[in-house]
């Protein structure tokens, strides 16, 4: 089984369904009002144990009921919590998220998620050494994402960079992570003012922008590949992005090839959006198998 460790955000979702999201000012009357666990880098670590991962879990969280639930979820899915730590001084992290037509808007407070330091980093130092991958996003501290980003370099570990939500990030870190998946928002403030073809070609079979229902653009060192994404009516796109991370992060580990390891990701992430809910819509690998686009040959138990 491999061994996959996620450092990142532990979040509550607030959940609002509305025919109409309100302008500046105006009050609405929505449909349905829920909660649900978040965070994306929870949202990566489920994904990712339910297909198959040793998955650990590192972050913080409060000292709130909150957080109670947010570290027994992450158990009830078979991830460790060693290394997520409780802070006293902050509440667990929460993300607002309307939903209209299928498609969300999220306001997200870190609240907790900022305490990760790089101190907290440097104590993760043996359960990065042992992993076959580190997922890392951007709900928590810069400093701490480039604390492991140098730390994993050091230890020849590789690293998945998912810069969500959109932020910069150093020329050296992005030179040191082995794949970076923006989506086209995330790719404009990483590459400012360049063409997405001309960065594809910079780093090949390394840089994946995801582009919604059209699929996943990578250069495999010949040509630009679009990896299509698989047609379904969406009923609920929240958490599509992180169930992708999560899955090619199974693939790829487990030995498929990089084309393989997205159609991997596409289609786990196809089956997320026909739920609602970050969480519960993320496929088990048994679903997985049980759809009509599921390759046998991909041998991933």
């Amino acid at each position: 089984m491999v061994k996959i460790t996620v450092v990142g955000s532990i979040s509550t979702d607030f959940i609002i369904e509305t025919e109409k999201r309100p302008e500046v000012g105006e009050t609405v009357e929505g449909e349905k009002f829920s909660t649900a666990f978040g965070g994306k880098g929870a949202n990566q670590a489920v994904a990712a144990a339910r297909l198959g991962a040793q998955v650990y879990m590192s972050g913080t969280v409060g000292q709130d009921t909150f957080a109670d639930e947010l570290l027994k979820n992450l158990e009830n899915n078979h991830i460790s919590t060693n290394n997520v730590e409780r802070v006293t001084h902050l509440s667990s992290g929460a993300a607002f998220i309307t939903i209209q037509d299928g498609d969300n808007a999220i306001v997200y407070i870190p609240g907790a998620n900022n305490a990760l330091t790089p101190e907290r980093i440097e104590k993760m130092r043996d359960d990065l050494k042992t992993s076959d991958l580190v997922i890392v996003q951007n709900e928590v501290p810069v400093d701490a994402i480039e604390k492991l980003i140098q730390l994993c370099d050091e230890l020849d570990t590789p690293v998945l960079y998912n810069p969500a939500p959109a932020r910069e990030l150093s020329a050296e870190a992005i030179e040191k992570v082995h794949f970076i998946t923006p989506n086209e928002t995330e790719f404009a403030v990483l590459f400012p003012g360049k063409k997405i073809e001309d960065v594809l070609v910079r780093y090949p079979n390394k840089l994946l922008v995801t582009a919604g229902s059209e699929g996943v653009y990578y250069y495999d060192g010949n040509e630009v590949r679009l990896v299509p994404a698989n047609k379904v009516k969406p009923i609920d796109t929240t958490g599509a992005g992180d169930t992708f991370n999560g899955a090619f992060a199974v693939a790829w580990t487990n030995g498929l090839s990089i084309y393989e390891s997205i159609k991997f990701g596409n289609l786990a992430a196809s089956l997320s959006i026909q739920k609602m809910g970050a969480q519960s819509g993320i496929p088990t690998l048994e679903e997985m198998k049980g759809s009509e686009s599921y390759e046998k040959e991909w041998h991933i138990e």
